[in-house]
């Protein structure tokens, strides 16, 4: 491989990069401040839960093609290509984007820039970030211009991240040179027949903004049509069913239920929204602020229809909830609609046990105050309203029988539309699902 290759931040994002770049032959050394983190990963510990990546992993630290370091000075000497990896969270009580993440890494790393190398920003950011961060490489490098910058958003989904990254549907990068765009060709040669699009660097950044903004809009408004099903007496699942079958609609993302959540979409549209406030085109996304509040009224939902099924309290009511990760194959609980739901019982006097088969440890430790069991059924046990609240596949696969056996009262929120109503229904059970009779 003619290129050696840096990640600079090991959380969700520049893990899987890293690992997988490795992989597919390159030398890969990634960084992160976090001393400790680093130890885990050098010993092929994974920070997060994602399918297949532990295994790529080992297999990197075990050909020697993938180390990890703290070091900004040894990561400059070693890289011809940095890939920035950093997150970009909400700013506190604002819907901006925060970007001091991936500022501090450029203050660290272009220092030590001594020779031609090329940087790639991968994280989400507001469109201008890139053009911004590259008048600051130019400024800090020693090597001056020769520290290129090219903007390379990422499209991973979790819990299928390795997948994407090893088969992707496409591949974007903004640059300003050809000598960027050819390296970055020749970066991703190993992957075969991918489509590429090349263009400048608000385009680029766009693209993923964009994208986040049309999926949560889709889901939103199947959502939207829970409502007015609910309201109408019609069946939101029948709707969906209907809808699909029209191929200028599509039925991925077409699933009514308790909505997104997680670390991308619901702050990558309230940051698209302040960005474009901040350019004098606010108007062009007010949208966005009706798809984010659709989305957060099918958790007040949830939590009405729970209560309606409680006899109008929640107090003196065990509630059982299956799912606490902010969807299935995932330990990621940033956002949860699960736990959002769950806290919020709790707060109103229900005794809340949680299950989740991978985000226990993660839900525990963010909050506390709810209880916890270590399987479905203990969840379950004594529940006078059972709640399904992340569709993962062992809950869906749930025997109504041997559930009914565990809990005080067969009585039941579907918060996905996942399970088998009829099954349900002939097991005893008072089902309720979101934007259903």
């Amino acid at each position: 491989m003619p290129y050696r290759l840096t990640v600079i931040g090991t959380g969700y994002l520049g893990v899987t990069h890293a690992a997988c770049m490795a992989d597919l032959g390159y030398d890969v050394l990634a960084l992160d401040i976090d001393a400790e983190k680093i130890r885990r990963l050098r010993n092929g510990e994974l920070p997060i839960h994602e399918p297949g990546l532990e295994t790529v992993l080992r297999r990197g630290l075990g050909s020697g093609r993938l180390r990890f370091t703290t070091s900004y000075e040894e990561v400059a000497e070693f890289g011809d290509v940095h890939f920035l990896a950093l997150g970009t969270p909400q700013k506190h009580g604002e819907y901006a984007a925060d970007t001091s993440y991936l500022d501090a890494s450029i203050e660290s790393l272009a220092p030590h820039l001594t020779r031609e190398c090329l940087i790639v920003g991968k994280s989400t950011v507001p469109v201008g970030t890139a053009a911004r961060l590259a008048d600051k490489i130019a400024r800090l490098a020693p090597i001056g211009a020769q520290a290129e910058l090219a903007w390379n958003p990422e499209f991973l989904r979790e819990g299928r991240a390795v997948q994407d990254t090893f088969a992707p549907d496409r591949i974007v990068i903004g640059v300003r040179s050809e000598r960027a765009e050819k390296v970055l060709r020749e970066v991703y040669e190993p992957l075969g027949e991918v489509p590429m699009v090349v263009t400048d660097f608000a385009t680029s950044e766009l693209v993923k903004t964009a994208a986040n903004s049309f999926l949560a809009t889709k889901i939103s408004f199947i959502n939207a049509m829970a409502e007015v099903c609910e309201a109408a007496h019609a069946d939101v699942r029948q709707l969906a069913e209907a809808l699909s079958y029209d191929d200028r609609i599509g039925g991925k993302f077409l699933n009514a239920g308790l909505g997104f959540g997680g670390g991308c979409l619901p702050k990558d549209i309230r940051a698209f929204m302040a960005r474009a406030g901040e350019l004098g085109a606010d108007q062009a996304l007010t949208f966005l602020r009706e798809v984010d509040a659709i989305n957060m009224r099918r958790r007040a939902r949830m939590v009405d229809l729970a209560r309606e099924l409680a006899g109008g309290s929640f107090q003196g009511c065990t509630v059982g909830v299956l799912g606490a990760a902010f969807k299935p194959d995932s330990d990621d609980i940033r956002d949860s609609p699960a736990l959002d739901v769950a806290v919020t019982i709790s707060q109103q006097g229900g005794r809340v046990t949680v299950y989740d088969p991978i985000a226990l440890d993660n839900a525990r430790k963010a909050h506390p105050q709810l209880a916890y069991g270590e399987s479905a059924l203990e969840a379950l046990r004594g529940a006078h309203v059972v709640l399904l609240l992340t569709e993962w596949q062992e809950f869906v696969e749930l025997d109504p029988e041997v559930a009914g056996a565990a809990v005080a009262q067969r009585r039941i929120v579907d918060g996905r539309n996942a399970l088998d109503a009829s099954a349900w229904r002939t097991a005893g059970w008072h089902y309720r699902a979101l934007g259903r009779p």
